[in-house]
């Protein structure tokens, strides 16, 4: 039987149309406080002198926990007493990452001038990134159903374990009442928290976001498996120098905790209640790489389109990049791909620096305390150096700033970050 038009036609294969992507308008938020809890300081003042005079960090700490261990040792926030900050029948509806985050979004809205007593609480968002949440208090419940049986587990297991508890805690304690989101995607989850924040900005959907990272993971059961990976650093004679970014003799990672949090602003807004802008985030890209649970892919081409993508959103090119503050974890693959990288799209001119030498790898607190730190460079116009950088890695092209902070003029800055599972994040940040 002979078929009509229309079923013939029917049966063609047809090629799917590609359809360009969105062109979206130029947008920058503007950076109006910011929050800073690490172990390189307590407080964003105490954490940048650490960070910019490169003063020996005495927070890389042997912990009990760990010593059978072949890494026995982390960075450590001292000197802060969360149940005199906060008050103790507050600290016990929450875990230790959650007490850093309202730490640090009090004293970011603070550092913006902003009161919430008075604020329009429905314009006002939060977006926090964790890759673990609460998982110390994991091991602890655990080891409790184990040795004492399960009547004795606690109740609040779920409310402060879960990975959006550092965003529930800020919201309430705050009284933000617009979107509240957590983030998860890893080591990247505080930067891809700005970048989520910068959209939401865009679109109208609030004025304000509190936005970044925080984690606390002092976690017997995550170091052991890091171990495992070979992940971490073994360096347990010396363990302040175990953290060496871009040097030849890196051989992994060191976990810190912490929390680094932004108050972002729609620029109308910002203006219109005179705040001191401190810097713009004017562009954001982020990519999977498709490629392995645990390994970066080896040409970094997921990294590249992130970054390619935050440039072309900015509307800057390569050559107007100035510093770069790396993901630079210390282990050996992450370094050199992501060296080789920078060279290929920014040239050899930014200034480079990986701050994790100072602060410990914060999982997915980095991006909110080193986008902080980016800020910071912007406006102090003062790239901070990698410490423990002995013998740069001929391999890797690029200019990583070493044993002291290097003055620059620029008015453009790159922030990267790589998380497990190939999930990555750019944001370029201008000056104000």
């Amino acid at each position: 039987m002979a078929r009509s038009a229309g079923e013939s036609q029917a049966a063609r294969p047809v090629a799917a149309r590609r359809i360009p992507p969105q062109r979206l308008e130029p947008f920058s938020a503007a950076v109006t406080g910011i929050g800073l809890v690490t172990s390189a300081g307590v407080g964003t003042g105490a954490t940048w002198r650490t960070v910019s005079e490169a003063v020996a960090a005495p927070s890389v700490l042997r912990r009990p926990e760990l010593t059978d261990l072949p890494c026995d040792f982390m960075y450590t926030i001292t000197g802060l007493d969360t149940k005199a900050v906060l008050g103790v029948a507050t600290c016990r509806l929450m875990d230790r990452f959650s007490q850093l985050a309202v730490i640090a979004a009090r004293e970011a809205v603070a550092d913006a001038g902003l009161d919430p007593s008075v604020w329009d609480s429905g314009r006002v968002a939060v977006v926090i990134g964790s890759a673990h949440g609460g998982l110390p208090f994991y091991d602890e419940q655990h080891a409790t159903l184990a040795g004492r049986g399960a009547r004795r587990v606690s109740p609040k297991l779920a409310p402060l374990t879960v990975v959006n508890g550092a965003a529930s805690s800020v919201a309430t304690d705050l009284g933000a009442r617009g979107p509240s989101q957590a983030v998860s995607t890893a080591c990247s989850s505080g930067t891809v928290a700005i970048g989520t924040a910068h959209q939401m900005l865009r679109t109208g959907a609030c004025d304000i976001v509190i936005a970044g990272g925080a984690e606390s993971v002092c976690s017997r059961l995550l170091i052991a498996s890091a171990c495992q990976l070979k992940a971490v650093s073994t360096r347990r004679d010396d363990p302040e120098a175990a953290c060496r970014p871009f040097d030849t003799h890196r051989d992994g990672f060191v976990v810190g905790e912490g929390a680094g949090l932004l108050v972002l602003e729609r620029p109308e807004h910002a203006r219109a209640r005179g705040a001191t802008v401190r810097a713009h985030i004017a562009g954001y890209g982020a990519s999977s790489d498709a490629y392995s649970a645990v390994a970066p892919d080896p040409e970094g081409l997921g990294i590249e389109r992130a970054l390619r993508t935050a440039l072309a959103d900015a509307g800057v090119d390569g050559a107007d990049v100035g510093h770069v503050n790396a993901h630079g974890t210390s282990t050996v693959a992450n370094d050199l791909i992501e060296g080789t990288m920078l060279r290929r799209v920014l040239g050899d001119h930014p200034l480079v620096t990986s701050t994790k030498a100072m602060t410990g790898h914060t999982l997915g607190a980095a991006g909110g305390i080193e986008t902080a730190l980016t800020v910071l460079a912007l406006q102090c116009q003062l790239v901070p150096p990698t410490v423990n950088l002995d013998a740069p890695d001929p391999a890797i092209p690029i200019d990583v700033v070493s044993k002291e902070a290097r003055p620059s003029v620029f008015d453009v800055a790159v922030k990267i970050s790589l998380g497990f599972g190939g999930h990555n994040a750019a944001l370029v940040l201008t000056r104000a």
